[in-house]
């Protein structure tokens, strides 16, 4: 027997009484069956309605032949393959973002000791003498050599490098306070 079932005129064109034969004769079997396959009743009971959906909808008509049970297990079987798919790609991706590092906020008392540590430095560096800071900070945060700063500056490199051991050595004494 060839029926075509869809959505839309499924129902009309059987006028209803071959979709709830099918309905009536096998959803409870069908609910039983799949009561093996997955973990609680209600589950079961979705895919038992699921499978008679995917049975209306499907196009092009359905061959339900002598045995509309194998049919359904068939539909039944593709539908819970479907749903364990899922389940393992939402198990792989739950598993690799808990495999993810921890984004660390700062404890309040590391801000705190780096709040502390910052005013210190601010404190040593409006401390020296404005040359001094600023030769000591060309090195320190800019990266630039003696010579470079020397020529930028108009001045010897050796005194370059006698303000350089100045910043050094406020920065010891402030480390040693």
């Amino acid at each position: 027997m060839r029926i075509n079932i869809n959505l839309m005129s499924g129902l009309a064109s059987m006028n209803g009484t071959l979709a709830a034969h099918l309905y009536d004769s096998h959803y409870g079997w069908l609910e039983r069956w799949l009561r093996r396959w997955v973990s609680t009743p209600a589950d079961a009971a979705d895919f038992a309605q699921d499978t008679f959906v995917q049975l209306l909808i499907r196009k092009g008509g359905v061959d339900i032949g002598d045995n509309p049970r194998a049919l359904l297990v068939r539909i039944a079987k593709a539908r819970l393959i479907d749903h364990w798919r899922h389940q393992e790609v939402e198990r792989i991706y739950l598993e690799a973002l808990a495999a993810q590092p921890e984004a660390e906020a700062p404890s309040p008392e590391s801000i705190l000791l780096v709040r502390e540590a910052l005013m210190r430095i601010d404190a040593m560096l409006g401390a020296m003498p404005e040359r001094t800071r600023t030769i000591f900070l060309m090195v320190r945060v800019d990266g630039m050599r003696h010579a470079e700063i020397a020529e930028r500056l108009g001045m010897a490199e050796t005194s370059v490098k006698r303000h350089v051991q100045r910043a050094y050595l406020a920065c010891l004494s402030l480390a040693a306070s």
